[in-house]
């Protein structure tokens, strides 16, 4: 296997050649871990089929022969397997190592047992681009009218992941995520779940300060478990909308009535726009109250950082069975 150091000139000729089909202006906002402290120590190495080992700061490229139908994405803090022909995320996985602000109580924690998006056909073909800087890995791959890109950060909480798909039709892509139920011999506290947050039901409709401003609580949807106190986390969309499943639970709001919430406990599923993207957020940074994300599929800017500007409402433990989303998955889905 050869893998070939990225250079502008080899950016240039595979565009110009129509080797890859990239979009022209997509680009990704860099994650933000909630504290330096988060990441220390952190960085990601990728383990190929034929256990080759890329890691320390560079910029390369890796033939599409070398990627086997998946690799091995290898950090301190988390790690997971990446579908070569999709860019699928198979067993996102919090490693529990050592960290002042580590959210699992030390324990390897399974989050995610796939995240899954639907080309409708299309596969991606070409060389893998990977640059790995300090915390940080940016991996990306293209095929004919399809382009797919992973961003993720080696930290112990905060915005640590997400996923960009852009298609040459420019229409949606459904990417379905889909809860980590434990394995033996895992106790089944450690089974991740979705529920309606009860700390912000309970501010629904406040108005609490933000930066320099004010915001509004509005109801939350985050997952836990049934382990650690501290383990928190939620979907992070990005020009995308959830679609309902058929999971409709009802939650009482602060004045006693009750509200349809149409979400599964082990599954949500993000239609997200050819550019935009769905993450994952853990800690504080999930349960903190800040705007969404602004719409922007191309030319994208950084968000600035809150740094302890936002009101943080924190979720109870164990959370309440009335706030956990049933039935875990819809009728006829197969996780």
């Amino acid at each position: 296997m050869r893998i070939v150091p990225r250079t502008a000139f080899a950016a240039v000729l595979a565009i110009a050649t129509g080797l890859l089909w990239r979009p022209a202006t997509s680009f990704v906002a860099p994650l933000h871990a909630a504290t330096a402290v988060g990441c220390e120590g952190g960085g990601f190495s990728i383990v190929l089929p034929n256990g080759t080992t890329i890691s320390g700061d560079q910029a390369v490229s890796v033939p599409a022969a070398s990627l086997g139908s998946s690799f091995l994405v290898k950090g301190l803090y988390n790690d997971f397997q990446v579908v070569s022909a999709t860019f699928g995320v198979v067993d996102y996985t919090l490693t529990g190592a050592p960290n002042a602000v580590d959210i699992t109580g030390g324990v390897r924690t399974r989050v995610f047992a796939r995240k899954t998006p639907d080309h409708r056909g299309l596969v991606l073909t070409g060389a893998m681009n990977v640059e790995l800087s300090g915390d940080g890995i940016v991996i990306d791959r293209s095929g004919p009218g399809l382009s797919m890109k992973i961003q993720a950060k080696d930290c112990a909480n905060g915005g640590v992941f997400q996923m960009e798909p852009a298609r040459g039709d420019g229409t949606t892509t459904d990417i379905t995520h889909v809860l980590a139920t434990a394995r033996a011999p895992e106790g089944t506290n450690l089974t991740v779940f979705y529920f309606d947050n009860p700390n912000f039901r309970a501010r629904e409709g406040d108005v609490v300060p933000f930066k320099d401003t004010t915001i509004t609580v509005t109801p939350r949807v985050n997952f836990a478990n049934d382990f650690s106190p501290k383990f928190v986390g939620r979907d992070s969309p990005q020009v995308a909308q959830r679609i309902a499943q058929g999971c409709p639970n009802q939650i009482q709001k602060r004045d006693g009535t009750f509200v349809t919430v149409d979400h599964c406990g082990g599954v949500s599923v993000w239609r997200v726009a050819s550019g935009g993207r769905v993450g994952a957020v853990f800690g504080e940074d999930a349960t903190e109250v800040a705007p969404a994300a602004t719409n922007c599929t191309a030319n994208c800017q950084a968000q600035n950082r809150v740094r302890g500007r936002a009101v943080v409402l924190g979720f109870p433990f164990p959370v309440p069975d009335a706030s956990r989303l049933l039935p875990r998955f819809p009728a006829n889905f197969v996780p």
